[in-house]
């Protein structure tokens, strides 16, 4: 599967993250508030990284993006970080250029819009 096929935000992950906390959907929209504080810094991280060719300083924030974004359901934003982060893993700078960083920028922009629309139809 190509990562342009996988959908910007998989709301069935989390239909099972509310599942999985009893349906306490105060919590998911809590975590994803957290995530939307703290993943904009992971990308700014990350896009540093990229400007500087510092593939050891981009392995950190694009793990940690990589994985928060899989737990709230931002499939297309996580399966980019986790090219990223295999790109510094690897020292493959040639992996890790600027278009990736910017297209990185603009999915986590659409995956926070998403995030955010479905905040606010849960009723929170």
């Amino acid at each position: 599967m190509n990562d342009a096929d996988l959908p910007v935000l998989d709301e069935s992950v989390l239909d099972e993250l509310g599942a999985s906390v009893g349906g306490d959907r105060d919590f998911v929209v809590d975590l994803i508030e957290a995530y939307l504080a703290d993943g904009g810094q992971q990308v700014a991280q990350v896009e540093a990284a990229v400007s500087g060719t510092d593939t050891d300083a981009l392995v950190r924030p694009a793990h940690t993006l990589k994985s928060s974004s899989a737990t709230v359901g931002a499939s297309r934003l996580a399966a980019m970080a986790r090219e990223l982060e295999f790109a510094g893993r690897e020292g493959r700078v040639d992996d890790a250029q600027p278009s990736h960083a910017a297209a990185l920028r603009a999915e986590w922009e659409a995956a926070s819009a998403a995030l955010r629309e479905w905040t606010s139809r849960s009723g929170a």
